[in-house]
């Protein structure tokens, strides 16, 4: 090989090295992971606002896990909006979504209304859903262990006479499951001690979310018996909710998305429940009490009301039991009876 070629075969050499350096300076130099860091920086520097962690349908009671402080831009944040370091979360707790909000949207003021407020207890409600009040005493009412946002059961418990001289039917049957405790006595939320404890306290009155149907049937058993509730475990929804996707009772569409998914699983898992009740006797208790209505027994004879007699009239005799025939004698009938 001459000089000229091996001349220009390291020129060549050398200009590639160059353009290789040239080029790994370019892309992987030092400006580009430094404007990264800035703005990391300047994210983390920015407003954080309190936004949706899942989807809010209208009627969801606030708890920690349903909202959350995320960066926002500064430029995008509003006056309705809740900001860290301005609004105490822990107030929050227990209000109402008056409006829908959406996964990852932020929470406004307006979208939110506070036990006491005006229409607090229509925003708690379900859509075509109403709320019913019962009479509850320390044993009927758990005592005291339920709260608002709580899943009760309600019993009824009775006692059925009949006709014969045999001990009353006594019962108590479960004929509606999964009810939505709005408010107990006239408080629409949990309360608190200085040490941020939940108090247990007594009360008189239990508001429930039923449809109308059901507010019905709550009405009616009032009269009959004795009202009480059992109160549900949570883990208790979820084998429901299990069950209920199972039997094709909850029927999940395909292509739904996440938000949807959970948004239906937490109606159907929220759902109040009627349908067959379950029902234990006295006889069930104790060997000496009864497992059926007692029998009717045959009426006494029924005594007819008989005005003094006069002149040309008959002095009315008693009715006798079972069937009987009209015998008529002259101006006369008698009423008989059938077989003598």
């Amino acid at each position: 090989m001459d000089r000229k070629k091996l001349v220009l075969l390291l020129g060549a050499m050398v200009i590639a090295i160059g353009t290789a350096l040239a080029a790994r300076s370019m892309f992987a130099g030092a400006p580009a992971p430094q404007a990264a860091a800035v703005v990391v920086q300047q994210q983390q520097d920015g407003p954080k606002v309190l936004v949706a962690k899942r989807g809010l349908p209208v009627g969801t009671i606030i708890t920690a896990d349903a909202v959350g402080y995320q960066l926002w831009p500064a430029e995008m944040v509003k006056d309705a909006y809740f900001v860290d370091g301005e609004s105490d979360m822990s107030k929050l707790l227990g209000t109402v979504v008056r409006h829908a909000v959406t996964a990852g949207e932020p929470v406004t003021q307006g979208s939110l209304v506070a036990p006491g407020d005006r229409g607090f207890l229509a925003a708690a409600l379900g859509a075509g859903m109403r709320a019913v009040t019962i009479s509850v005493s320390a044993r009927t009412g758990v005592a005291g262990f339920i709260f608002p946002g709580d899943q009760v059961d309600l019993m009824l418990t009775q006692s059925i006479s009949g006709e014969g001289d045999g001990a009353p039917l006594r019962a108590t049957e479960t004929f509606l499951r999964n009810m939505r405790v709005l408010a107990t006595d006239q408080s629409t939320e949990s309360t608190t001690d200085e040490a941020g404890k939940t108090v247990v306290r007594q009360f008189r009155t239990v508001t429930l979310e039923a449809t109308p149907k059901m507010a019905e049937k709550i009405q009616v058993a009032q009269t009959i018996g004795t009202l009480s509730l059992s109160l549900r475990s949570i883990a208790d929804n979820q084998t429901d909710l299990e069950r209920a996707i199972a039997s094709g009772a909850v029927d999940l569409p395909d292509g739904a998305s996440r938000d949807e998914e959970e948004r239906l699983l937490r109606t159907a898992m929220a759902r109040p429940q009627e349908g067959a009740s379950s029902f234990v006797t006295g006889a069930d208790v104790s060997r000496f009490q009864r497992s059926t209505i007692p029998t009717a027994r045959s009426e006494a004879p029924a005594m007819v009301a008989a005005a003094p007699a006069g002149p040309g009239m008959v002095q009315a005799a008693p009715r006798p039991s079972g069937p009987v025939v009209r015998v008529t004698r002259g101006k006369s009938t008698t009423e008989e009876a059938a077989g003598k």
